[in-house]
């Protein structure tokens, strides 16, 4: 009873347009408080200690790396780099996007600032080019989601925290699915083109290709020099994301001499803001649990599971179905903090890996960033394409059918996931 009563309590703010975290937030005090001897104290003390963990550090780092990507001109000769050597290709543009946000990606750790960087620059310039503007937002949209895939994930660093799993292991794991799907994409994108009649952009000479790639070096060692450091054990994923931060800050303000003291005031508004969120919302959702576990209600559905024989491709339908619907009207942090407390039982009764599950709920992450009416993306793209948030969601659509395709593939071929992590780095 208490249980519906917290989630019911929890719908009804959320429907009310209360923001998630104040919604997670009073729907759990007011069922503690009425039901448990918990005192506020111990409330307010919950949230603070949720925040104390050491790799909840990577968080602001990556993000704020991200941030000064974007506007220290490192994301300009990246795009620039990869245009002049694939723009030539049906499609061609659609293709640099895909590619942009996946080596984005491995930087940001986070979807809404991949598809923000990279789609201020492609949108314009694939609508210059002729592409359906539909089109070209979905594909913003949808390619923009590899930012918490591919590796470093802040959904991964949550994800890993709340399981005592290797956030390094973790990394590793979205690796290989990350380019698969990002290799799923540029496919598609091809095919697409083609059948659309999308023109080739001008071949570029040899001469400008080497050009622009020696340009685009500095900020696209960046990637290489993170999740190398992270999989030789020089550091770790928390060290990594600081050290990350002090190589974009040299190369956007000593190579390319683009970053102004003028800019930081934009670049750590922008920050603080996506971090803040994070944050409100992972201590919201800790003491939102706080009162599952008092009632061992992730023991209690562990154990129903158990008397029904449910089995593991039963358990992910159910699981990925819950994910979907979720992801309609909460964003991936929420999702995760309210859901893994009470999967992690299941998942373990059922022999499931750890680390191949955490990379099928990412997949399932990534649709509820592009997945109407709150996907973050979506809004991101509307606000950089000024249009209305449906035409968003109606090009976004084909999308998500590719990223559904991926989703089950990777479910029952976990080695894409496993390969990695649980083969290379244990030899």
């Amino acid at each position: 009873m208490g249980t519906a009563l917290l989630f019911s309590i929890f719908a009804a703010l959320f429907l009310l347009n209360v923001p998630v975290a104040v919604s997670l937030a009073v729907a759990a005090l007011v069922i503690l408080a009425t039901t448990t001897d918990f005192t506020l104290y111990m409330v307010v003390q919950r949230m603070f200690a949720s925040l104390l963990s050491p790799p909840l550090m990577a968080i602001p780092a990556f993000v704020f790396a991200g941030v000064v990507m974007s506007h220290g001109g490192i994301a300009k000769y990246l795009i620039a780099a990869l245009r002049a050597w694939f723009g030539h290709l049906p499609g061609g543009l659609s293709v640099v996007t895909i590619m942009s946000c996946a080596i984005f990606a491995a930087i940001s750790g986070s979807s809404p600032a991949t598809a923000a960087a990279i789609g201020a620059i492609m949108l314009p310039a694939m609508m210059e080019a002729g592409y359906d503007k539909r089109y070209a937002m979905g594909l913003v949209a949808a390619s923009g989601t590899l930012g918490i895939l591919i590796p470093p994930s802040v959904t991964m660093v949550i994800y890993g925290i709340v399981t005592e799993e290797s956030i390094g292991k973790l990394f590793m794991g979205g690796l290989l699915p990350g380019l698969f799907l990002a290799g799923v994409l540029i496919i598609f994108a091809i095919i697409y083109a083609r059948v659309k009649g999308y023109g080739r952009g001008e071949r570029a000479s040899w001469e400008e290709r080497w050009k622009a790639t020696l340009k685009a070096i500095p900020g696209a060692f960046l990637p290489v020099f993170i999740l190398g450091t992270i999989y030789l054990g020089i550091v770790t994923p928390t060290e990594a994301a600081v050290l990350s931060v002090f190589y974009a800050l040299f190369v956007s303000a000593f190579v390319y001499r683009e970053l102004k003291w003028e800019s930081f005031r934009k670049i750590f508004r922008e920050a603080i803001n996506i971090t803040s969120m994070i944050y409100l919302i992972i201590a919201a959702a800790m003491v939102f649990s706080l009162y599952l576990t008092a009632e061992q209600v992730p023991n209690q559905v562990a154990e129903w599971i158990a008397e029904h024989n449910l089995n593991k491709y039963t358990f992910f339908l159910a699981t990925n179905l819950m994910f979907f619907i979720m992801g309609t009207f909460l964003e991936a942090v929420s999702i995760t903090l309210i859901t893994l407390p009470i999967l992690l039982p299941m998942i373990k009764a059922l022999n499931i890996d750890l680390i191949h599950y955490a990379v099928v709920m990412t997949v399932n992450m990534e649709l509820a960033m592009i997945t109407p009416p709150v996907g973050l993306n979506l809004f991101v793209v509307s606000a950089m394409a000024k249009e209305r948030l449906e035409e968003v969601v109606k090009g976004v659509w084909p999308f998500i059918l590719v990223l559904i395709s991926v989703l089950v593939l990777l479910i029952f071929w976990p080695q894409i996931s496993l390969y990695i992590p649980r083969v290379l780095m244990e030899r």
